[in-house]
């Protein structure tokens, strides 16, 4: 089933003469649009030229036409490459490769597709899906076609063998000048699923590679769906029915998702006419230029190729600056092993930090900066872009150098107006040659940004006539950034050494209450060292402008501890009183849930500080039903910085890592869940040490994160109404390089001096004096829950990203679901607004109260799936509040 998916639009022709509107024919399989939902309309190429169309010079001279949608124009540009098989080159303005553009736009683009394909698909076929992207135009849009997918891992084709790394499969690019494309995923049953295969490339015109690769993929990998995305359809008449008759000949269907379609008309001998066009500027360029010229004349006739823009005054050998970006370990440069969602979302996190130390590493003058990728490393630099282009006020664009030789025309007819030449550096498979960057020269740029992955940091990068070199000479500005080359995981049998276990064994013991905490030092041992002499507070508003600007990661200082009014505590204890029964009710099912299928003996280890009043709970309960004495500790975990490796080192040296059952109180959109997934494989990878089950057991779970759980509800937890004063006066955990070393636990602060305020141990005290009273219930629902599939769905971070986007945020962390979430917002973040779900009654008392003391809105939604949401405050400066301090719309 060939089943081209397309918005409507109008139809013309692009020509030497402009744009003519009219019937499209032969323009392919429906009309589309100019942009996919969601994004700008149209791109300005950086050409400066007005209504000039980008393929009117090779078009005059060639007599090609585009045929098609309205806005195909604007997508696309034309050029010349020497080439035996085809002459033109389609040049996209919104793919980020030949034309620097915004990397919002470019980002946008493939994004909105990814959307498309997942409501083309559902939520449930999305998230059995796999995404590929062809190296090396397409690498890029197909992980970003992946983000709006936003449930499925991607992958992507590569030039670039990897010793060790088996091939899963590969194929050729038969209009291709370069070698075959190879599929090497570090996970081998990545591919290996029946699910639906999105295969992405920048534009779909014979179907020659797309129909290589699902005929190569099927028979290794058979399924029943194939999903193609592309940014253009630009299939001739005779092409369109191919897509079709596979469908037939592997009893599969065939999608097609692009954002305008259209065709070339050629004239007959157009393939020797551009050849011969190629050739004699080429060898007028040879002959006139002596090594110096890149770009070729405006005329078309026998104008000789120009010179490169005029290079910046002392700039050639001027060294580039490296901007240490401190890239998450573990996470890939891209998808040539694979990219999960799991990793996106610690991408996610990490990005504006890093985006922050470019932006002061560029001079302060620089008002129009690029940021250029590397061939393949297209993703990184263009999540990067558009981190930067968020804290900047410079005009930021991005592109990336390639290895595809065309011809350069200083026309604004012409695509590529400049082309810089370098030798490749990155000790290429096929052996060494040319590499390009066009439109770079002479663009104006105050400051180009490199971003190239590890392997490719090599003397030749540096060398006279490399590529900082060549920058260097038409900017006054080239910064380096570094991203480390992925290297997929080994299995390893190997033991850990011995400086290793010396290293567990000097570990500190768990520091324990009342020397630390208010709870009794048999309740919990905290593998943290004590902080409680170092001032780590920061105003909220000023904590909240440096995490959003990047200048400083969360963990890194402490919220000022909220002191609740009277009427703020009164709806603490009222809200205990009604709720207690139902805490009791899931602290008995999620505690039998884990005795019946994790361990007979587990070791609680709570994610503090929200696990750590569930930790002890839970610890209770296989007291009084079943008289275990069961260890218990709490370690501190950091969204974007992992677990505390040292703690699990500790762990490990004292308990079976098969014991462990890790604790938390509630999932949200379940960031911290991936993020211990992720924490857990680096650890097993980094100490060799193995047997950690990275799944958590949560108080409640409505954001459908986790399989052991003691209810799916959203309803309050009071616990999740008070910072310190219900968790035993324990603090937020600290992570900052300058108070944590290489082996010391995470720090936290131990707040004696609100004893007077605490009521962690009569919170436990009340709950626990509900559990006779539940136990026949529990045993009820364990036994359904136990004959059950528990599998989770993730709807909470489905539900996160539509609010994100609807809410016009763009950032899933800033959006805080679910009663507990919300709450943690508006006592140490800066709010923006509170979601509620209609009808929602006194669970959400404590947060109307909090909304109305911080001059927040409450805005009541019919359809929310929790019982409320709370929303950061976007693009936060402390400008962003009014002159009383509470927060304003945007």
């Amino acid at each position: 089933m060939n089943n081209a998916v397309n918005d409507g639009g109008g139809a013309g022709v692009w020509s030497a003469t402009g744009f003519r509107p009219g019937t499209k024919t032969g323009a392919g399989a429906g009309p589309g649009t100019g942009s996919p939902s969601g994004t700008p309309g149209g791109a300005d190429g950086d050409t400066g030229d007005g209504e000039i169309w980008s393929g009117c010079w090779v078009a005059e001279r060639l007599g090609v036409e585009l045929v098609g949608d309205e806005g195909l124009g604007e997508l696309l540009g034309l050029a010349l490459r020497r080439n035996p098989k085809r002459a033109h080159l389609l040049v996209s303005h919104v793919l980020g490769k030949h034309i620097p553009q915004s990397p919002a736009v470019v980002y946008g683009y493939g994004f909105a597709l990814g959307l498309r394909v997942r409501d083309l698909l559902g939520e449930d076929e999305a998230r059995r899906a796999v995404v590929l992207g062809y190296a090396e135009t397409a690498t890029g849009l197909g992980h970003s076609v992946a983000d709006g997918v936003g449930l499925a891992p991607c992958l992507h084709s590569t030039r670039r063998p990897v010793d060790g790394v088996a091939r899963a499969g590969g194929f050729e690019e038969s209009h291709s000048h370069a070698t075959s494309h190879l599929l090497l995923p570090e996970n081998p049953g990545l591919l290996a699923g029946d699910g639906p295969l999105v295969l992405v490339d920048d534009e779909f015109s014979t179907g020659n590679t797309i129909l290589n690769t699902i005929r190569d993929l099927h028979e290794r990998y058979p399924r029943d769906r194939y999903v193609i995305v592309a940014l253009v359809d630009m299939r001739s008449a005779a092409d369109l029915g191919r897509l079709d008759d596979l469908a037939r000949e592997i009893g599969a269907r065939v999608d097609l998702v692009t954002a305008a379609s259209g065709t070339v008309r050629l004239p007959e001998g157009v393939l020797e006419k551009g050849q011969a066009l190629v050739a004699r500027y080429e060898s007028e360029a040879e002959a006139s230029a002596s090594g110096v010229s890149d770009s070729a004349g405006p005329d078309g006739q026998t104008a000789p190729e120009a010179p490169e823009a005029p290079e910046a005054p002392g700039a050639p050998g001027r060294p580039a600056l490296r901007v240490k970006l401190g890239w998450p370990a573990g996470i890939p440069d891209g998808g040539r092993h694979g990219f999960t969602p799991e990793h996106r979302v610690r991408l996610e996190g990490a990005l504006p930090a890093m985006a922050a130390r470019i932006a002061d590493a560029l001079p302060s003058d620089a008002r129009r900066v690029l940021v250029l990728g590397f061939e393949e490393l297209m993703y990184a630099p263009l999540r990067l872009g558009v981190a930067l282009e968020k804290l900047t006020d410079a005009e930021v664009r991005y592109s990336t150098t390639t290895r595809s030789p065309v011809l350069a025309v200083d026309d604004p007819g012409y695509a590529i107006r400049t082309r810089l030449v370098f030798p490749a550096h990155d000790n290429p498979a096929d052996g060494p040659g040319d590499r390009y960057a066009y439109n770079v020269a002479g663009a104006g740029f105050d400051a180009v940004v490199a971003v190239v992955d590890s392997t490719a940091d090599t003397p030749e990068l540096h060398a006279p006539d490399g590529l900082l070199a060549r920058l260097s000479a038409h900017t006054p500005s080239v910064l380096l950034a570094v991203v480390p080359s992925y290297v997929p995981a080994r299995p390893s049998t190997v033991p850990p050494t011995a400086s290793s276990t010396e290293r567990r064994s000097m570990l500190p013991e768990p520091l324990r209450g009342p020397d630390f905490s208010s709870y009794a030092p048999d309740e919990v041992g905290w593998l943290l060292q004590d902080l409680s002499d170092t001032k780590l507070e920061a105003p909220t508003e000023e904590r909240e402008e440096a995490i959003q600007s990047g200048g400083a990661h969360y963990a890194e200082s402490l919220p000022v501890e909220y002191q609740p009014s009277d009427a703020y505590q009164e709806l603490f204890h009222n809200a205990l009183a009604v709720s207690a029964t139902r805490i009791a009710q899931a602290v008995g099912v999620v505690t039998e849930t884990v005795l019946a299928e994790r361990s007979p003996r587990p070791v609680l280890v709570s994610l503090a500080r929200a696990g750590t009043p569930v930790g002890v709970l839970m610890r209770r309960w296989a007291q009084h039903r079943h008289g275990l004495d069961l260890p218990h500790y709490a370690v501190s975990i950091v969204r974007g910085r992992g677990i505390d490796a040292n703690a699990l080192r500790w762990l490990a040296a004292h308990h079976d890592p098969a014991d462990i059952v890790f604790v938390d109180g509630w999932t949200g959109k379940g960031a911290i869940t991936r993020e211990l997934a992720q924490a857990v494989e680096e650890f097993e990878a980094s100490d060799g040490i193995t047997g950690f089950d990275p799944e958590i057991a949560v108080l409640a779970d409505p954001g459908s994160c986790v399989r052991t759980y003691g209810t799916r509800e959203d309803f309050l937890i009071p616990s999740a109404c008070l910072n310190s004063t219900v968790s035993g006066l324990i603090s937020r955990t600290v992570l900052r390089a300058d108070l944590v070393g290489e082996h010391d636990y995470h720090g936290a602060k131990f707040y004696r001096e609100l004893a007077a305020a605490d009521v962690s141990v009569a919170f436990l005290d009340a709950v626990a004096d509900r559990f006779d009273s539940v136990d026949e219930a529990v045993d009820a629902q364990v036994k359904e829950l136990l004959s059950t599939d528990r599998s989770p769905t993730w709807e909470g971070w489905a539900a996160v990203e539509r609010i994100s986007e609807e809410y016009g945020i763009h950032d899933v962390n800033l959006v805080k679901p679910g009663v507990g979430e919300a709450t943690r917002v508006l006592l140490r973040r800066v709010p923006w607004k509170i979601l509620a779900r209609a009808g929602a009654g006194a669970d959400l008392d404590h947060v109307r109260l909090l909304a109305e003391q911080r001059g927040v809105p409450v805005e009541e939604v019919a359809e929310l799936p929790y019982t409320c949401v709370g929303l950061i405050h976007p693009k936060y400066t402390r400008g962003a509040t009014g002159a009383d301090g509470k927060a304003v719309s945007v």
